[in-house]
Order: structure tokens, then C-alpha cells, then sequence
């Protein structure tokens, strides 16, 4: 376009190849603005099951098949939900703040590491903070993201696990199921029960963290707010002990906090 009124201007006409390439040049521009980029709808660029390898991970981890079935709304859900849980609190830079939600992670079936609880509160405590204070505010934000995220996640959990119940009684009334069917349907059946486990057993992990955290820093930096971070710790620690949804674990997979 800038080329094409710089020749009107100075009143020179646009050679035959010219012309068919500026022509061909807007007809892109006009298809990428129409249409995303360069003919890529924008439906192209949403990543609704940008956390859909959680139930491949989580199945593959104790050796079992993922299920070819599309996610429903409420599985999609469910493991947007999970992911912050997941992912060990304050384990990535600002920069990340978009681009850490597509790190896959390992499912604590498969990882040959025990679990650190002190990784957090080392890192809250070696990074540079304006005060002692700042690390009592971050300590305190982490905590009551968890706190804030717990209803939701249970919330959808609940909803996912009693339609899998559903779907576990009709398979025996459902006309010319095949094995294929079958299998699917019981791998994303597993597949759900295990992503919640797995959200239960980071919960116990962050709290076991927070609480290294808290109690290293009040042997380093005593502040009262210290009693502020306690009393949403419990908190946590209450909720996570009395989950609202009751599951039976996967034979022979219970998990157990470490650490």
C-alpha cells in the first residue's frame, strides 16, 4: 500500500509485474485481516485443550492407555483447573506467566526424585526482596490462591466424577458397543479419577512447603505477619484433609505425601 501511493504521487505508472504482485501482496493482507493470519481462522488460535496431556501423562505414568475420546466441557475443565495445582507454586519467572501453561509436567507416579520440600521455601527466601515483608505477602498470596482455587476445582471434579458414574452404568445397556468404545470410555474414566489424585497429592505437597516456608522464615525474619500466614495455612490444611469429593484410588497407585 505505501508503494502504491508513493507511484501515484510522483505520477509513475507501475510496471504489468509490479501491479500483479502489490495485487497479490493486498489480497493476503485482506485474507489475514478477514480471516487471522493469512487465512488461518482466528478459531485456529484457540488452544481450548491446551492442558489436554495431562490425561495422557497421568495414565501413561501407571502404565495404562489414554482414551482416544474427544474432552467434554466439563473434562476440558477439569484439567484447566488442575494445572495451577499441579505446577509447583512460584516455580516460574514473570516472563512465563503465559508461556509456563504449556509445560508438561510429570506425574508424581513417574518421577524418580522424591519430592523437596524446601525447594519453595529456598527460592522465597534466596531471591532478592524489597523486605522481609514482601516474602510474608508472597508466602500469603501463594496460600490463598490455593485456598481460592480449592471450591472450583472440587466444584468441577464433583460434576466430571458423577457423570463417569453415569457413563459406567450405561455401558452395559448401550446397543453394539465395541471393545474400542468400551476401552475408551473406562481409560477416561481412570483418567479422570487420576487427575484429581494427583491434585490431591500436590496439595498435600504445597502445604508441606508452605510450611517449611513459614517456619524458616519466622527463625529468619520474625514479623507478624507470620500469624496471617499460619492461620490461611490451617486453613488450607483443613480443607485439603476433608476433600469434598471422595474417590477410590486406582489399585495399587495410592499416593502418599514424601518429604
Amino acid at each position: 500500500m505505501p508503494d502504491t501511493l508513493f507511484l501515484i504521487r510522483v505520477g509513475r505508472q507501475p510496471s504489468a509485474g509490479l501491479s500483479a504482485l502489490m495485487l497479490l501482496t493486498s489480497g493476503l493482507m485482506l485474507a489475514g485481516c478477514s480471516g487471522g493470519d493469512f487465512g488461518r481462522s482466528r478459531e485456529d488460535f484457540r488452544n481450548d485443550d491446551m492442558h489436554r496431556w495431562l490425561g495422557a501423562e497421568v495414565t501413561g505414568s501407571v502404565g495404562m492407555k489414554a482414551s482416544q475420546f474427544q474432552l467434554t466441557d466439563g473434562e476440558r475443565q477439569l484439567r484447566d483447573q488442575a494445572y495451577p495445582v499441579i505446577e509447583p507454586p512460584h516455580s516460574r519467572p514473570a516472563w512465563k506467566a503465559v508461556f509456563g501453561d504449556y509445560q508438561v509436567a510429570a506425574a508424581p507416579w513417574r518421577e524418580k526424585v522424591a519430592f523437596d520440600r524446601t525447594a519453595y521455601g529456598r527460592q522465597l527466601i534466596d531471591e532478592p526482596h524489597r523486605s522481609d515483608a514482601s516474602r510474608y505477602s508472597q508466602l500469603i498470596d501463594d496460600i490463598r490462591d490455593d485456598i481460592t482455587r480449592f471450591e472450583p476445582f472440587y466444584s468441577t471434579a464433583a460434576r466430571v466424577l458423577d457423570l463417569d458414574r453415569k457413563r459406567n452404568a450405561s455401558l452395559a445397556h448401550v446397543s453394539q458397543l465395541s471393545p474400542r468404545e468400551r476401552g475408551d470410555a473406562v481409560a477416561r474414566m481412570e483418567e479422570n479419577t487420576l487427575i484429581v489424585q494427583w491434585v490431591q497429592q500436590c496439595q498435600e505437597r504445597r502445604i508441606s512447603s508452605y510450611r517449611w516456608a513459614l517456619e524458616r522464615l519466622v527463625v529468619q525474619a520474625p514479623d507478624g505477619m507470620a500469624a496471617e500466614a499460619d492461620r490461611l495455612l490451617n486453613e488450607l490444611a483443613g480443607l485439603a484433609a476433608n476433600p469434598p469429593v471422595a474417590i477410590q484410588p486406582v489399585p495399587g497407585y495410592k499416593l502418599t505425601s514424601r518429604g
